[in-house]
């Protein structure tokens, strides 16, 4: 039914052509008009509901104490060595400083949309000490902070950094003062670097193509369809993010998966439509062919990615099942793109797509050994030889092979044992970043914690004395360096109190610091009365969000795998082959957990990818990764068991099954792993140390994927289980629908199976 289905969409569309693309057209341009006029900027709300520092925030908002909205802060040292922000001597460098930082304070309180800032200088005025206890000035007195507050996100716009930006720009020109900048402002309405990124991968992918196919046409294709679909997808995200809050992760995400499977499906399809016009099949004709045949494991892996994505709400965090859903929206889009517009380019393009090119002429070869009645070229015969070789000596050694491949991998996922999940601050990321600068400068005037407060809120309830009590008890922990003095609502009753650790906030002491407060010292401090205090702030909150998802991964991993499994008994008809592919595949991304673990956690190799110091792994990060990397890894599952699978029903013989299967489909599921690896690598050099995990995640995933799984693991152990293989309960058999076989499959029987005879 699906091939019929799509045998009819994929011929239209490429009798078609203008038209189809015509309406893709239609459909970007309106979609960026859409995103233009409605469409909102992510924002970042990394709460939960029931966690306590929701509950922190809650409190917060009733108070009404300006907390909750954005901040800045505008960091400054005298460029003279020897000036200090403490003497004021008339006429002296020291009294110059003092001049340029009051000025400074002045006009930054005048740009638009400032609530209040601090005031170093008239602190000092008051007395060093003063100003030093405040948390204003360093104790050198050679380092003053000048805290910024801004209402929240939905009122501000990009605009308000840049303002932010140019006047410290101009303010550092005529100021006898080093200026640095950082704050949530920086992290919200800052640029992604992800456009550099998208352009290095869409190059490298149009370079692996033109290898691939020896021809500038059908390298273009793929990525004119990929560049579509992504603007299409993204406009439709942004279109998502004026209706509810989208994570600042979600556009680099979607343009990184998007990009990958965008590509990958296209060259599924444009191999087979190439296939095709080498049998003889009209150009139109072979496009719809190719779309019946290869659009099948495109669908179904597609379907696959965003089932797992959105499987995440199971987290019940939020901005990870919004984040799933934009992302989801890529990917759907770049599904419609392969079936439609992809074969109306088919179409356009006409007969100069037929010059076999290698992976057509290693498609043409691989069926050399069945049919016996095709000369192949000497290119694509020695390319699949080679493969089959390669092949029957793996089957030859199976036990060698399968015990050193799995020894390999579950060696690379010892790592993940080390896992510490958490938030990348802007000490991550690079010096050429001036928040990075703004960064290092507090750390050292202030203390690495002054980078990361806490904001403990309390509802006394009638309790007068609640208050004094938790300033006492929160001040006197080994893991708080300072407490700011406490602001209380008149209104409400409701004190905040700002607390600086004595720790980064991505570091695990910090952690542990949330945790005694919460179970330790607000319990005691509070005693048995109504009053209730709960942590929050931005490191809380990550904690508390880590903590959830890393609770709820292995029920989350355990749904995405029982749901593949039952989804592939019906495709190969075997109940050991899909349980076979869901652990194998675990395997594979446990070695990119291990991986991120080693280079991330503990710095190996982190220089190579631009990581100038170690970070604990995002929080959502390794659920995500789980999701799109199962999904992705079922696309080359399918293609290749399903190909071991008519090999086997035209055969018996499971040996021959597995050599024939594995190395006729072993060029084309390589190069496209090749292309999803290039692209996912060149987001690993982002500055963005989150865009650096996804990218490096993805890429080792599908490089292992690709080369030691499905090249060694899948013929070794598929060697080893002979005809068990294929076990299928007799009452399960009599159960499951009759369907053809050889989704996505080279062989000639795909056409049989749709309705085309041979070329």
């Amino acid at each position: 039914m699906l091939s019929k289905a799509l045998l009819r969409l994929g011929t239209s569309a490429a009798r078609r052509p203008w038209r189809v693309i015509a309406v893709w057209l239609l459909a970007a341009v309106l979609a960026v008009l859409a995103a233009l006029a409605v469409g909102g900027r992510t924002a970042d709300s990394m709460t939960a509901p029931g966690l306590d520092s929701q509950r922190a925030a809650e409190l917060i908002e009733r108070a009404g104490t300006g907390q909750e909205g954005m901040t800045a802060q505008v960091v400054v040292t005298p460029r003279d060595g020897g000036a200090t922000f403490f003497d004021s001597g008339s006429g002296s460098g020291s009294d110059s400083a003092r001049t340029a930082l009051t000025r400074l304070q002045t006009e930054v309180q005048r740009l638009p949309h400032v609530l209040g800032t601090s005031d170093p200088a008239r602190a000092l005025d008051a007395g060093r000490d003063t100003a030093v206890r405040g948390g204003l000035v360093s104790a050198d007195g050679r380092i003053a902070v000048v805290r910024v507050q801004y209402p929240d996100q939905s009122r501000l716009s990009a605009g308000d950094l840049e303002a932010l930006v140019d006047l410290g720009d101009r303010l550092g020109a005529e100021l006898p003062l080093r200026i640095e900048m950082g704050g949530s402002l920086f992290y919200a309405f800052s640029d992604p670097d992800g456009g550099a990124s998208e352009l290095i991968g869409i190059l490298a992918a149009a370079a692996i193509l033109f290898l691939a196919f020896g021809s500038l046409v059908a390298a273009a294709l793929p990525i004119g369809m990929a560049v579509f679909g992504l603007t299409v997808g993204v406009a439709t995200m942004t279109v998502l993010a004026g209706v509810t809050d989208v994570p600042a992760f979600a556009p680099v995400l979607g343009s990184m998966v998007g990009l990958g499977v965008g590509i990958d499906y296209a060259l599924f399809v444009l191999a087979r439509h190439r296939e095709y016009l080498a049998r003889g099949l009209d150009p139109h004709e072979a496009a719809g062919q190719a779309v019946a045949t290869a659009g099948r494991p495109v669908v179904f892996a597609g379907g696959t990615v965003v089932v797992s994505i959105l499987g995440m709400a199971v987290a019940n965090v939020p901005f990870m099942t919004v984040g799933g859903l934009a992302v989801s929206i890529v990917v759907l889009t770049m599904v419609l793109a392969s079936v439609t517009l992809l074969p109306a380019f088919l179409g356009a393009a006409g007969p100069r797509l037929g010059r076999a090119g290698r992976i057509v002429r290693a498609l043409r070869a691989s069926r050399s050994g069945r049919t016996g009645r095709r000369r192949d070229t000497a290119a694509g015969a020695a390319s699949a030889a080679g493969w089959r070789r390669w092949i029957g000596h793996v089957s030859r050694h199976p036990v060698v092979y399968a015990v050193g491949a799995a020894g390999l991998l579950l060696t690379a996922t010892l790592p993940v044992l080390g896992l510490r999940v958490g938030l990348p601050d802007d000490g991550s990321l690079p010096q050429s970043r001036t928040e990075r600068r703004a960064y290092d400068l507090v750390a050292e005037g202030f203390g690495p914690g002054t980078n990361g407060p806490l904001v403990i809120a309390a509802d006394p309830s009638g309790d007068r004395g609640a208050v004094d009590r938790l300033v006492t008890a929160v001040a006197a922990d080994p893991g708080i360096a300072s407490v700011a003095p406490t602001h209380i609502d008149q209104a409400t009753g409701i004190a905040t109190l700002v607390v600086f650790p004595t720790t980064s906030p991505q570091d695990k002491a910090t952690a542990d610091t949330i945790a005694r407060l919460r179970t330790e010292v607000l319990p005691a401090a509070i005693g048995e009365g109504p009053a209730r205090a709960h942590v929050g702030g931005a490191a809380a909150s990550l904690s508390d969000v880590g903590q959830r998802t890393s609770r709820r991964l292995p029920l989350f991993i355990a749904a995405v795998l029982a749901l593949s499994f039952l989804l592939l008994i019906p495709v190969f008809r075997s109940v050991v082959v899909p349980l076979k592919a869901v652990l194998l595949n675990l395997l594979s991304i446990g070695a990119a957990y291990g991986v991120m673990v080693a280079v991330f956690q503990w710095g190996w190799g982190g220089a190579l990818i631009g990581l100038e110091a170690t970070v604990p792994v995002v929080s959502f990060i390794p659920m995500f990764l789980f999701a799109i990397l199962f999904g992705l890894s079922m696309d080359y599952e399918v293609f290749l068991l399903a190909r071991v699978r008519e090999e086997y029903v035209r055969t018996g013989d499971n040996s021959t099954a597995i050599v024939e299967g594995v190395s006729g489909t072993a060029r084309i599921i390589t190069s496209a792993a090749l292309i999803m690896v290039a692209v996912f690598l060149s987001f690993a050099v982002a500055d963005d140390p989150s865009a650096k995990m996804f990218g490096l995640g993805l890429a080792t995933a599908i490089f292992v994927d690709a080369t030691v799984v499905r090249m060694v693991l899948v013929p070794a152990t598929m060697t080893l289980l002979g005809r068990a293989n294929w076990w299928l309960p007799a009452w399960l058999d009599r159960l499951l629908p009759r369907s053809p076989v050889g989704i996505g499959t080279v062989h000639d029987s795909d056409a049989i199976s749709t309705g085309v005879g041979r070329g």
